[in-house]
């Protein structure tokens, strides 16, 4: 571990696939990220959440295409020891999300399209200790659905904290029918009500389909400093 962040401290550093496999998946770009990897050959094969992630991964600095690496990153910590994505470490932030309710299907999409069941699926990725899953209620037949749900994720690593999001149409009988994504930069986000645009399979910012949601972000107490 300490080698990988040395390697990635002094000189640049790139990931890529093993030479052994064998199978078409997109490869996993945030292993080679939270070790502080500069460069991760995406080696994309289709459409999904390897690419989703990419791109929020780079909505951070303003979609300019470069992201600073965090600090913890490029020095040791107070004990001389390196920054371990697999040790469970204080949190240090809660986020919580509300999601109030969404509308544009009905503008995007074909009348026939959805059974319109939708429910919301949120995630946060990255840091292994921090990732976990919430959804949603599903909403029957409304095409704009008012869900009105808060989750909260506490987070030990909110610097590297990627939150993707993802509406289905629940079907019962079938596979769930995709109704856009998105995902977002922890880091980016400030406290607030934000209109939040969705995107397809490609990335493609979709010209109608929206969430409101508001983010609220509380630094746990531990990580505030005093003068006294």
């Amino acid at each position: 571990m300490e080698q990988i962040w040395l390697g990635s401290h002094k000189e640049y550093s790139k990931g890529v696939p093993k030479g052994t496999k064998s199978t078409s998946s997109n490869f996993k770009p945030m292993n080679g990220w939270m070790h502080g990897a500069q460069m991760v050959a995406f080696n994309m094969q289709g459409y999904g959440k390897s690419l989703w992630m990419m791109h929020g991964m780079f909505r951070s600095n303003g979609s300019c295409g470069y992201v600073k690496k965090p600090r913890f990153l490029m020095d040791k910590g107070p004990h001389n020891e390196v920054f371990d994505p697999k040790v469970k470490l204080p949190v240090k932030e809660n986020f919580k999300v509300r999601v109030y309710m969404g509308d544009g299907w009905r503008l995007d999409f074909s009348h026939t399209h959805f059974d319109t069941l939708f429910a919301t699926d949120f995630y946060i990725s990255w840091v292994p200790t921090d990732a976990r899953k919430k959804k949603t209620k599903i909403l029957e037949d409304d095409w704009c659905p008012i869900w009105d749900e808060e989750f909260n994720f506490p987070l030990t690593v909110p610097e590297l904290a990627l939150l993707r999001i993802e509406v289905r149409e629940y079907d019962m009988s079938e596979k769930d029918d995709f109704g856009g994504q998105t995902c977002l930069p922890v880091s980016e986000l400030r406290t607030g009500i934000r209109s939040v645009p969705l995107y397809d399979k490609k990335g493609q910012k979709m010209k109608s389909v929206r969430l409101l949601m508001r983010f609220n972000l509380c630094r746990h107490k531990s990580f505030f400093f005093s003068s006294t």
